[in-house]
């Protein structure tokens, strides 16, 4: 007997009914996903929180550019990031970083709180690994933003 896994689309995603879990929209299929630790969403803040003071400071015409959108926005973002939780396999996270980038992101994060580094996919032949002793430097694609890796974690 087989399953028959029927597609969505984000914005049923968007109108679902609250259930309680996560969910992560991969090429139409759904993924219910664990709850967050604290570490994960420990960085996942640190590393929004200094973002948003960067743009809203040094970028707001990018803002203001995107307006006021309801739901998710069209298309890929310029930057994507994942927090690696620890039940992430490194094949999930460079899935990941395929789709993002084969959607027309410029950049891909990929953040692990358990080796303190930090993964930057330009594309699949160009991919950088830095350590807490790096500064992640991603001006090509948010303008002057620079920040210790080690500071994301601490």
């Amino acid at each position: 007997m087989s399953t028959v896994v029927q597609s969505i689309t984000a914005d049923e995603l968007l109108n679902m009914p609250d259930d309680g879990f996560r969910y992560e929209l991969i090429r139409g299929e759904l993924k219910k996903m664990p709850p967050p630790g604290h570490v994960h969403g420990r960085v996942a803040m640190k590393f929004g929180w200094r973002l948003a003071q960067h743009v809203e400071t040094k970028n707001r015409d990018r803002l203001a550019a995107i307006g006021d959108v309801e739901g998710y926005l069209p298309g890929a973002p310029d930057l994507a990031v994942e927090v690696i939780s620890p039940g992430d396999t490194y094949t999930e996270v460079e899935e990941k970083a395929i789709e993002w980038l084969a959607n027309g992101s410029a950049m891909v994060l990929a953040l692990n709180p358990r080796k303190r580094t930090v993964t930057i996919y330009r594309s699949m032949t160009d991919i950088t690994i830095l350590d807490q002793n790096a500064i992640l430097d991603i001006s090509d694609v948010v303008p002057d933003f620079k920040v210790s890796v080690k500071d994301l974690f601490d």
